[in-house]
């Protein structure tokens, strides 16, 4: 194919996952019932999920504190077209994340044709594992993560004469970033494996320096959670099976390296 035909191809690609993206935000928009009341604004009210088992796991315990978001706070909008705009917004980012699977379909199929058939399985694998990865680190951050960050920050105070009113942008903004960094955090694997393929970490070097990732990982789970105790250990878990993984990976690329050079 010419330049000018790959061009061709390619904007019809564009068209298609723009087209999914458009009819799936349209839905979004109708459906914003399900968006705002069962997903969005779901983690501050004491019927969504994390909050109804702390709040039984802490009868078990006899640790009141452990119940959150049993009273939930208010969101209030402060401008006039507040709440249209943020309505037109979340349907927008609705769209485009639930037609990702789709639009990377579209991506992969004008990629393709162009890669050998190994790279076709490094690809395809790659973009499995952390699609899969970026997956559970959203479902960890929303059910995990943002209740808990919800229930610190939306009750927190500096005075009596003080009364939090959360802004409706300011409440989705937050939920957004908490999750994605969740998200993100949970590509760590994938990371190995790529900076062990170009030779700048090794299954040694990661062992060597554990100690020092926990302190890494306490740093960032301190940034990504409220600054309470039992948040910051309920991230590093996770963050910290993750670390292990990534020395399995790491250890499995170089073997399979090796036993590649040997072969040649």
């Amino acid at each position: 194919m010419s330049f000018l035909d790959h061009l061709e191809e390619l904007r019809w690609h564009l068209l298609r996952a723009l087209g999914a993206i458009i009819v799936l935000a349209i839905a979004a928009f109708i459906f914003h019932d399900i968006i705002f009341d069962k997903i969005i604004l779901a983690p501050k009210t004491p019927d969504f999920f994390t909050n109804r088992m702390l709040c039984a796991f802490s009868e078990i315990v006899n640790a009141p504190t452990l119940c959150i978001n049993s009273n939930p706070f208010k969101i209030i909008n402060i401008q006039m077209a507040g709440q249209f705009t943020t309505h037109i917004m979340v349907s927008i980012i609705a769209g485009v994340i639930l037609a990702f699977p789709y639009i990377f379909f579209e991506f992969w199929s004008f990629v393709k044709p162009a890669l050998y058939s190994k790279e076709k399985g490094y690809a395809g694998g790659a973009v499995f594992y952390s699609s899969l990865l970026f997956l559970l680190g959203v479902l960890f951050g929303f059910y995990v993560i943002t209740p808990l960050s919800v229930h610190f920050l939306g009750s927190y105070t500096v005075s009596s004469q003080v009364e939090n009113q959360i802004d409706l942008t300011s409440y989705i903004s937050t939920v957004a970033k908490v999750v994605l960094a969740s998200g993100i955090v949970f590509e760590l694997p994938v990371l190995v494996f790529f900076l062990t393929k170009i030779g700048l970490i090794t299954p040694s070097f990661l062992r060597q320096y554990r100690k020092h990732s926990i302190v890494v990982i306490l740093l960032l789970s301190a940034i990504i959670t409220p600054p309470d105790i039992f948040s910051q250990v309920l991230v590093c878990f996770p963050l910290l099976f993750l670390y292990e993984i990534g020395i399995i990976i790491s250890k499995r690329v170089l073997a399979k390296e090796k036993a590649r050079l040997e072969e040649d």
